[in-house]
């Protein structure tokens, strides 16, 4: 019986290809990581922004409350020539000879001042584009603070879901980069 030979033939690079789609799901895993490291840091930032405005708001309240002789004063509008304080704003508004002027407008000028970002010294800066508005209709105060966000969202509401915050409307392009959070009080009659 004649020997017959079995020719083994090698398969070459099996194991090359084998590493080839290893790597690209490796790569394809640490883009995914990458991408949700990206929208953490945005999420965080407008965390951090939401948080600065509202510190903000409320040391605007207690100003107000602070100053309860010249309170009228705190309120400006763009009827007033003051539409709102923070980035771009002209001047705080005036008000008079009104009882406690004068400190009701450094006041002003204070929150006008850490609006754009006076802080940073004490590493808490404003938020990006920060503006502040204060009205007063029928008795009741509005505070608010508006500011640019990162991504789009929804237009800024009241706590009621339906009012819009009307404050620094149209100063950001698209209003759904406009971010802005809001309060309302009465002042209280101390007799």
């Amino acid at each position: 019986m004649p020997k017959t030979h079995v020719t083994l033939h090698h398969q070459g690079g099996v194991t090359m290809i084998e590493v080839l789609v290893a790597l690209i799901i490796i790569v394809l895993g640490l883009l995914g990581l990458a991408g949700m490291q990206v929208r953490m840091q945005q999420a965080e930032f407008e965390s951090y922004q939401r948080t600065q405005a509202l510190i903000l708001l409320y040391d605007m309240v207690d100003r107000i409350n602070t100053h309860r002789a010249a309170a009228s004063c705190f309120a400006f509008t763009t009827g007033t020539g003051t539409p709102y304080l923070g980035v771009n704003a002209t001047a705080t508004p005036s008000c008079g000879a009104a009882v406690g002027a004068t400190d009701a407008i450094a006041s002003m000028t204070e929150w006008n001042n850490l609006l754009q970002g006076a802080a940073e010294s004490g590493n808490a800066g404003a938020m990006v584009g920060a503006r502040g508005c204060v009205s007063l209709n029928g008795g009741i105060y509005t505070v608010a603070v508006a500011w640019q966000g990162t991504v789009d969202t929804s237009e800024p509401k009241m706590e009621d879901g339906t009012t819009t915050i009307n404050c620094a409307n149209g100063a950001y392009g698209a209003e759904t980069r406009r971010r802005a959070v809001a309060t309302t009080f009465r002042m209280a009659v101390l007799d």
